[in-house]
């Protein structure tokens, strides 16, 4: 077989600054998006693929791979993946480097040993003992949240169309920007994508199988205090800031993501700007379970309510929108696409991990559009930081997860 490297793709993926901004009010969001997706749709052109098309206006990039065989008679599979990466630690000038055969130890990142990913404080590292990994230099992120997803994407579609002798079905591929600002699908065209079904390629550890994820919410708190000299301000001044801490301080302290795991909710602070005069937070609601998911955002406003009875009307403005539901019950109809990822992992001596994602997809907005669509691993790890790492043997193995679900899938289900 003809199968081209996967980890050449994505060391040269990663190093294509695509951040995403949830501050600029444009879709995309950040316009270096559209370097790696005019990337893709280039290199798509050349390996053959057909009906490549580059939405030059909002950053989005589909294409097919049209069926070989007449005995395929399997519904229209889709593969989806995101180009942009988190803000939250610098994704400009990206340095990779592979670290062969890891022994257990401490791996320091940078050349003055400031950062290093060790064991004691991510402990998953041993599982990886003997693999090669691909980390960072310690003053960036890697990227493989979603540039490993893509590259696996990539390579499946380039072996496919390498190979004629791998009869498939129709598969359609798609890229996606702003998925970390949770605009991934918002002007996604389905009609374009035109699939039956399809996977996101954008989880972590080897064998995850992600069908169920948090329901979500953006928040914002807005506190206007008021401004009088220190020297004259009893009853007259209202500290904004600290009325903001005030706010956080009525939120369950264990509802936090600091506290919580697996299916469990929470608050979460991602940024706080202010003064005497005015402040701003920021926060993300989450919750698995619908009616806890309500009953927090109630929460979050009963908070508001309460400190603008004890400081005037108009002090605490607060501001909810949704982001996402949780997608299994769109999936559930459709088990078939979790049972069969799990047939292909077992074929390939991998252990299905099921597990309830601790954030979203576009699978999830995708599902409640009409497309259902589970979420599968990429074999990367510690994603949004610098300690972001990602195994080069996982990431050819979700290649091969990837090959089998086309596989699966050429026939009628």
């Amino acid at each position: 077989m003809n199968k081209p490297d996967v980890i050449e793709k994505f060391l040269r993926y990663v190093k294509i600054d695509t951040q995403s901004d949830d501050t600029t009010g444009t879709s995309p969001s950040t316009m270096k998006q559209h370097n790696l997706a005019k990337l893709l749709r280039d290199e798509l052109l050349k390996i053959g693929a057909s009906d490549v098309v580059y939405d030059e206006e909002h950053c989005y990039v589909y294409a097919s791979i049209p069926s070989n065989s007449e005995g395929c008679e399997g519904p229209k599979m889709g593969f989806v993946s995101h180009m942009d990466t988190s803000d939250e630690v610098s994704g400009e000038n990206v340095n990779p480097r592979i670290v062969e055969s890891y022994k257990g130890d401490d791996i320091k990142l940078d050349a003055e040993g400031k950062y290093v990913l060790s064991p004691s404080n991510f402990p998953e590292l041993l599982n990886h003992v003997g693999e090669d990994l691909i980390v960072t230099d310690g003053s960036t992120l890697l990227g493989a949240d979603d540039k490993a997803g893509v590259a696996e994407i990539m390579t499946m579609a380039e072996t496919l169309l390498k190979n004629p002798e791998i009869k498939h079905g129709e598969i359609r591929i798609a890229f996606t920007p702003d998925e970390e600002i949770g605009e991934g699908t918002a002007f996604f065209d389905l009609k374009q994508f035109d699939a039956d079904y399809a996977f996101t390629v954008d989880g972590g550890k080897l064998g995850e199988l992600e069908y169920e994820n948090f329901n979500a919410a953006g928040a914002t708190v807005k506190v206007n205090g008021r401004s009088v000299h220190p020297g004259d301000a009893k009853n007259r001044m209202l500290n904004a800031s600290l009325i903001a801490f005030e706010f956080q301080g009525l939120l369950p302290v264990f509802q936090n993501p600091m506290y919580t795991e697996k299916r469990e909710g929470f608050f979460h602070l991602t940024e706080i700007n202010g003064s005497t005069e005015s402040c701003v937070s920021q926060y993300i609601i989450r919750d698995h379970d619908e009616a806890l998911f309500e009953e927090k955002k109630s929460m979050f406003l009963a908070a508001a309510d309460f400190l603008n009875r004890k400081y005037g009307r108009g002090t605490v403005e607060v501001t909810i929108k949704d982001q996402y539901k949780n997608m299994i019950e769109k999936i559930r109809p459709h088990i078939h696409l979790v049972d069969n990822a799990k047939k292909v992992m077992e074929s390939l001596d991998i252990v299905p991990i099921d597990v309830p994602i601790r954030g979203g997809t576009d699978g999830a907005t995708l599902s409640y559009k009409g497309l259902p669509c589970p979420n599968l691993c990429t074999g990367g790890y510690n994603y949004h930081g610098r300690y972001e790492y990602a195994s080069i043997q996982e990431m050819r193995k979700v290649v091969d997860i990837l090959l089998g679900i086309v596989d699966i899938y050429k026939d009628k289900i």
